[in-house]
């Protein structure tokens, strides 16, 4: 599972993301660019993230409104297809049974998309406008609100918080059963933390021992970023049995 996953977020991963940085970039005239890349990938180890990032850059700077249109809806079906990998991965790790009809598990998936990227667009305006307003806030009054909501300091904030509210999310309405906040709290914590510890991890492993330039030439960056999928959807799954494995044996000391 943890393969399909992986396999399935890299097929979506970056048609979804140049349809969100195209959109985005073409209504504000390319102000949050910038911004919108550093958000969606800033949690990812360095060196993972800029082979993927330098080939975004060299699409957009060559795409055209084809990449909006036709390319936006190719970037929902298949982004569509991660999230309905991600939902039969963690029903299964939950031990519940799927019995959702196919429309209503991909209507899900088609909302989910949708909704995460307005999520991720909304975030990047505001780590535009928001150092705006504080600097003008500072300038007419008395507070120095610059220097407690610096735009490093709310640019982390973000960083934390997506991957954090994703994996809640995750667990929280992906599944076919729905479970309680403290039914699922241990294992978002779980994954979490393996997260922290397996992206420094990995990221000293990719400077220091990786050589896949010298095994895969090319497409080096690609891999090493599905290995990264990979481990990061083994972890999710891992914390999604973890909870699993709480419920059933508080259901058994029940009966």
């Amino acid at each position: 599972m943890s393969s399909h996953v992986a396999m399935s977020l890299m097929m979506a991963l970056f048609p979804f993301v140049l349809f969100t940085v195209a959109l985005a970039g073409t209504l504000s005239q390319g102000y949050v660019t910038d911004e919108l890349i550093d958000l969606i990938f800033g949690a990812w180890p360095k060196d993972v993230a800029d082979p993927i990032v330098a080939e975004l850059r060299a699409v957009l700077a060559s795409a055209g409104s084809g990449v909006i249109t036709l390319g936006g809806l190719l970037a929902i079906y298949f982004a569509s297809n991660g999230v309905a990998a991600v939902r039969r991965a963690m029903t299964q790790a939950y031990h519940d049974k799927d019995s959702w009809p196919f429309w209503k598990t991909r209507l899900l998936c088609f909302a989910l998309v949708i909704i995460g990227g307005a999520a991720i667009l909304t975030i990047a305006a505001v780590e535009v406008v928001l150092p705006v307003y504080t600097r003008l806030v500072s300038e007419k009054t008395a507070v120095d609100v610059d220097n407690w909501l610096s735009v490093d300091r709310l640019r982390w904030t973000f960083t934390v918080a997506v991957p954090a509210g994703t994996v809640l999310l995750a667990h929280l309405i992906l599944p076919t059963r729905r479970h309680s906040l403290l039914q699922i709290l241990p294992g978002v914590i779980l994954t979490l933390a393996l997260w922290a510890a397996g992206g420094w991890g990995f990221s000293i492993y990719i400077a220091q021992f990786a050589t896949y330039s010298a095994t895969y030439a090319g497409l080096a960056g690609a891999m090493a970023a599905l290995i990264f999928l990979y481990l990061c959807s083994a972890m999710l799954i891992l914390g999604a049995e973890y909870n699993g494995a709480l419920i059933d044996l508080q259901n058994s000391e029940i009966k």
